[in-house]
């Protein structure tokens, strides 16, 4: 399954964030907790140089909490914060907070014997589309300073957004790169709805979701939809098999595999199978 996603905004924000960097503090970079390796653009760290940075696990109410922590330990070994939130409820904000002015403490400091005092943090927010930059930036505002959606790319332009805590952040349009050399990070990224379900093969993303649940929790799928799978199921049975439970048939009693994707891929990304995480930190790195 071939997933490659550029249109040219995206090529323009990248020129954007390299122009506005040298006004920037500190870069909060914005992860999937369920797929960090593949919601973790690879060309954002050749851009923020040697800028500090913090990962924001975001979503990680859908994702595990043993992997979770597990991904927190493996950016602490790298050197790099991270936080855990939720920007939906606004849980992990403070501590988004907290952690942003301590990384920033020697600076404000030197500013400080400068005589350079109440000077607020300047950040930019990073990360691919519909990964909830916006969501998160109005949970730090207090209001809706953002616009958001739940389709990848509303936000369109630049703008800067004071926030709780002294941060004024600069928001930017989500980016993704212009080819995907591993090609299960673009399914993935299709997975959580990062990119258009418009130019996908939506009943082919849906069986590879169905195939990966069964590898990584395959009790999920039992759970959420009350079928039952041998040991050498298929992941097309499976699929059959819910489709069945919910109804999803044709004339002649053919199954409706368009309408039971859908079922799929929305009740995932909504976190109604329970808390999943389809990628872990690898060993040694």
């Amino acid at each position: 399954m071939n997933i490659n996603w550029y249109p040219g905004h995206m090529k323009k924000t990248r020129e954007s964030i390299q122009k506005n960097l040298k006004m920037i503090d500190i870069v909060f970079e914005l992860l999937d907790a369920r797929i960090p390796y593949s919601s973790q653009n690879p060309v954002i760290e050749s851009l923020v140089g040697g800028k500090p940075r913090i990962i924001l696990l975001n979503k990680s109410d859908l994702a595990d909490a043993n992997a979770n922590r597990q991904w927190q330990d493996h950016y602490k070994n790298l050197g790099i914060s991270s936080i855990l939130l939720n920007s939906l409820s606004g849980k992990g904000v403070d501590d988004l907070v907290t952690e942003a002015r301590r990384v920033m403490d020697e600076k404000r400091v030197n500013n400080a014997r400068k005589g350079i005092i109440n000077q607020p943090i300047r950040a930019m927010i990073l990360g691919i589309p519909n990964v909830g930059k916006s969501t998160l930036i109005n949970s730090l505002a207090g209001r809706r300073s953002a616009k958001t959606g739940n389709r990848p790319g509303i936000t369109k332009t630049n703008q800067w957004i004071k926030t709780k805590g002294g941060i004024e952040l600069l928001d930017t349009p989500g980016i993704l790169w212009p080819k995907f050399e591993d090609e299960q990070v673009g399914i993935n990224l299709a997975f959580t709805g990062a990119i258009k379900d418009e130019i996908l093969d939506t009943e082919t993303l849906a069986l590879k979701l169905v195939e990966k649940l069964m590898i990584v929790k395959s009790q999920a799928l039992i759970d959420r939809y009350n079928i039952e799978m041998s040991k050498d199921c298929e992941p097309l049975e499976a699929m059959e098999a819910i489709a069945a439970k919910r109804g999803c048939l044709l004339k002649w009693g053919t199954f409706d595999y368009e309408k039971v994707s859908r079922i799929i891929l929305d009740e995932f990304r909504r976190g109604m199978m329970g808390k999943i995480t389809l990628e872990y930190p690898k060993r040694g790195e």
